[in-house]
């Protein structure tokens, strides 16, 4: 029996191993413990913007001024996939910061380990430590007071998973000299065919080889930075199917062939390329090389002639009018223009106390001061309406053209342009495989231009063959079913499978003890 017991104990043993790194989930603590010291961790990106940089620095020293034992120690990085990956390889090792600045899209891949991610639909409500609470040490916003349509943007299967913390969308920077010298007048809602009537427009050559419009041998009419949000966008407008809500890939249909057919029929007339393949968008634009350049309004500080942070020598950049309007639309009456931009996500941590800890400094980031100071610094628009309407904010955007800086013009227009156009904003759905489906679509765009550049034939086998090896690349095939009852999970990790073996090998030893001991007993009698 002594050998039985000791088989029996290395049996549980075993089997408690299995799912030890599961986390339990978050409970709200009755109070928070400010007798104690906290440190917490704040990974952001800042694009090497040292005055992004500046606002996280001192959001930080003012919040611990205000919480003098809760220590914030950050982590820069200049890439939001770098952050991804790193969070991906944390959540093996327990090692997740508290605070992240982060992606919709990236957090649903976070939530596939279990109680990685807090919801915060229980801390947001809190009477005492929720939005606006009254135990809180500063001005929060009322969960009323932050953007509906920003703040829905944080909702994954059902609970709010993500506070917004800047937002932006992408606006059509023009150089209105060359549209105007090609005899065009720019509408105040600029179409798709008027954009691709003035694109080729400007691909006449003169007899010397340079081009009409620029008299530059260089001149590229329109070129997009995000492909992938490009045909998002065109499919958004014309009502075509992208996904599903509950993840299921529909990007594969005939407007999606008809949309990049006409890309690729102005990619060969020269009109039309991508920063993937051209290069940045604002170094053509402001060497006098392109018409129409589609960026973030987020990127605005890099557009036009008197841009702060233009990339180009001096010598390079031409005198021009810059103006700021929506991207290209199908419908005028009914403006489709993509949302995007950082949210603020909360990891779950043993220590409940920990967690509030973290949920005061996210919190902290929503405040007018860090709300007013970050929008300040690129073409980002608040997304509370009490950071939009306060009187320093509205200050900023009354001296919109006095300096080159804090309140370059182009900058401003861009804020602007979100501001006056935040209901006509959409977002796409975000589930488990969602951040694939985005590269995915823009895949489909670089490859039909490189295709075009090639002198490839593009025709409907080109098409299929396309479809087919982008879903392979991205594992489409896979996307959205990672969290539906009867899937094939594939095999098994080889840990598991030592887990398995050893069990059984353990219980096969017990019946063969117990039977040799049932035998034995017998032939004692």
């Amino acid at each position: 029996m002594r050998k039985l017991l000791v088989l029996l104990l290395v049996c549980l043993f075993l089997t408690g191993c299995h799912g030890s790194r599961s986390r339990e989930m978050f409970v709200m603590p009755d109070h928070f413990d400010d007798s104690r010291t906290y440190n917490i961790t704040f990974w952001a990106k800042n694009d090497t913007n040292k005055n992004q940089t500046a606002v996280y620095k001192q959001a930080i020293e003012d919040f611990e001024k205000l919480y003098p034992n809760i220590k914030v120690h950050m982590k820069l990085y200049t890439d939001y996939g770098k952050i991804y990956n790193d969070v991906i390889t944390n959540i093996g090792t327990d090692t997740t910061p508290n605070v992240a600045i982060t992606y919709p899209d990236h957090i649903a891949a976070y939530l596939e380990g279990q109680n990685t991610v807090v919801s915060l639909d229980v801390l947001m409500v809190d009477e005492e430590y929720g939005l606006n609470g009254s135990a809180l040490k500063f001005d929060s916003p009322s969960k009323d007071e932050i953007v509906p349509a920003f703040l829905e943007e944080g909702i994954i299967q059902n609970h709010q998973y993500a506070l917004p913390y800047m937002r932006a969308t992408e606006a059509l920077y023009i150089n209105k000299d060359l549209v105007e010298k090609l005899g065009y007048s720019i509408p105040d809602v600029i179409t798709w065919d008027w954009i691709w009537e003035v694109s080729e427009a400007a691909t006449k050559k003169n007899a010397d080889g340079t081009n009409v419009a620029n008299g530059q041998k260089v001149l590229i009419p329109f070129i997009y930075k995000s492909t992938d949000n490009m045909l998002i966008s065109m499919l958004k407008q014309k009502g075509a199917p992208y996904s599903t809500e509950a993840g299921q890939v529909e990007i594969f249909n005939d407007e999606t062939t008809d949309l990049l057919e006409e890309i690729g029929d102005h990619t060969k007339s020269g009109a039309f390329s991508t920063f993937k393949i051209s290069g940045y968008p604002a170094n053509f634009l402001n060497a006098g090389q392109a018409l129409f350049a589609i960026d973030s309004t987020a990127g605005a500080t890099w557009m036009g002639a008197d841009a702060p942070l233009s990339d180009i020598a001096e010598d390079s950049k031409v005198e021009f009018e810059t103006v700021v309007r929506p991207i290209p639309q199908y419908d005028v009456e009914n403006i489709k223009m993509i949302s995007q931009g950082p949210s603020i996500t909360i990891f779950n941590k043993k220590d409940p106390q920990v967690v509030l800890a973290s949920w005061l400094f996210a919190q902290y980031l929503l405040s007018d001061e860090v709300q007013v100071a970050y929008a300040k610094t690129e073409g980002y628009l608040p997304v509370t309406k009490k950071a939009m309407d306060s009187k320093e904010y509205q200050e900023y955007l009354s001296r919109a053209g006095q300096d080159n800086e804090e309140h370059y013009r182009v900058k401003i227009d861009a804020a602007k342009l979100l501001m006056d156009h935040t209901e006509d904003t959409f977002v796409t759905p975000v589930f488990n495989g969602s951040a694939s489906l985005r590269n995915a679509a823009g895949e489909l765009v670089e490859s039909t231009v490189k295709s075009v550049k090639r002198k490839e034939t593009i025709n409907q086998d080109y098409f299929e063959t396309l479809y087919r090896k982008t879903e392979g690349l991205y594992h489409l095939d896979q996307v959205g079913t990672s969290s539906m009852e009867g899937q094939d999970l594939g095999p098994l990790p080889t840990s598991s499978k030592i887990l398995l073996i050893s069990l059984a090998v353990v219980w096969v030893g017990i019946l063969v003890y117990v039977i040799r001991d049932k035998m034995k007993q017998k032939q004692k009698a």
